[in-house]
């Protein structure tokens, strides 16, 4: 593909799009970007004053942009619930739900549910989010659910014997745990809607590294310095690293189980093209049992077998 920009981005009108973690970084890039061609956006994010405040900062640039904010804490299913239950009972066609959110890092500490912060936050909340809203997306015009990973996925494992992290934890391993099972979940997803003929395709993105607050608000403060000074010397804006998910969410040419990510060195920055994940992620007996499970924690089952006819 050529150097794809934002610029490139059709008219979005009719489409109404859902991006977690829309307050700052590469949410209220995408979200921006995507109100800035005509879509309506819903900002997803924790924390409502951020949330308001991303909002008013795109009108302030895009008066007439078709924007709100909605609370949704990933960490939480609860949350979760409330945020999908009235997007639901609306009959809101959601055509793309880009699950952008995630935390990094955090020294370990539990959700309400019980669940290790990073995997609950970064995987459980949107596999949750994502079945929920199933229903609503398939209906949406060009339908996607885009997942967003990260580079750091490449050696991930997932510690099927200890996700909570109680025998044995390292923020940076239960991290790449968590962004390899976005891309398990991704890819699974793509398999799983293929086989059921659903007009929804599963894409995966991730921005290489982009200078966002995730590595900021990291919770050791040697390696919050380091990140610091990697953004500012290393890192693309994170207007650069968000074009990889918007590509995935909207460009012509985006396909089902194929993950989008730079095409410079390493693939830490650059225009978005195709890159391979982790062969381990391919692994459809992982993504099988990763699924299973998840289904189980978070009492989602998605509805994939009404999709015929």
């Amino acid at each position: 593909m050529t150097k794809w920009t934002a610029d490139q981005i059709s008219d979005q009108s009719g489409r109404t799009f859902i991006v977690t973690g829309a307050n700052s970084g590469l949410g209220f890039e995408t979200a921006r970007e995507l109100a800035r061609h005509g879509g309506t956006v819903i900002l997803a994010a924790r924390n409502e004053a951020k949330g308001l405040d991303a909002v008013a900062r795109i009108k302030a640039e895009q008066p007439r942009a078709a924007v709100e904010y909605r609370a949704l804490d990933l960490a939480d299913l609860a949350s979760v619930r409330a945020f999908a239950a009235p997007i639901v009972r609306g009959g809101i066609a959601v055509a793309v739900l880009i699950n952008n959110a995630g935390v990094m890092f955090p020294p370990r500490r539990l959700t309400p549910q019980g669940f290790e912060s990073q995997f609950a936050t970064n995987h459980l909340g949107h596999f949750a989010l994502s079945g929920l809203l199933y229903d609503t997306i398939r209906r949406g015009r060009d339908a996607r659910v885009v997942t967003v990973t990260s580079n750091l996925h490449r050696g991930g494992s997932i510690h099927f014997d200890d996700l909570s992290g109680e025998k044995s934890y390292s923020p940076r391993a239960f991290y790449q745990q968590s962004k390899f099972a976005n891309v398990l979940f991704g890819l699974e997803l793509d398999r799983r809607l293929r086989a059921a003929g659903a007009p929804v395709k599963s894409v995966l993105a991730h921005p290489g590294y982009a200078a966002t607050n995730l590595q900021s608000s990291t919770a050791s403060g040697l390696l919050r310095f380091a990140m610091e000074i990697g953004n500012r010397l290393i890192a693309q804006s994170a207007a650069m690293g968000a074009l990889d998910q918007l590509y995935a969410a909207v460009g012509p040419s985006a396909e089902g189980g194929k993950v989008y990510g730079p095409d410079g060195f390493r693939e830490m920055r650059g225009h978005p093209v195709e890159v391979a994940p982790d062969p381990a992620a391919k692994n459809e007996e992982l993504g099988r049992r990763l699924w299973d499970i998840s289904e189980k924690l978070t009492g989602v089952t998605w509805p994939l077998d009404k999709v015929r006819g």
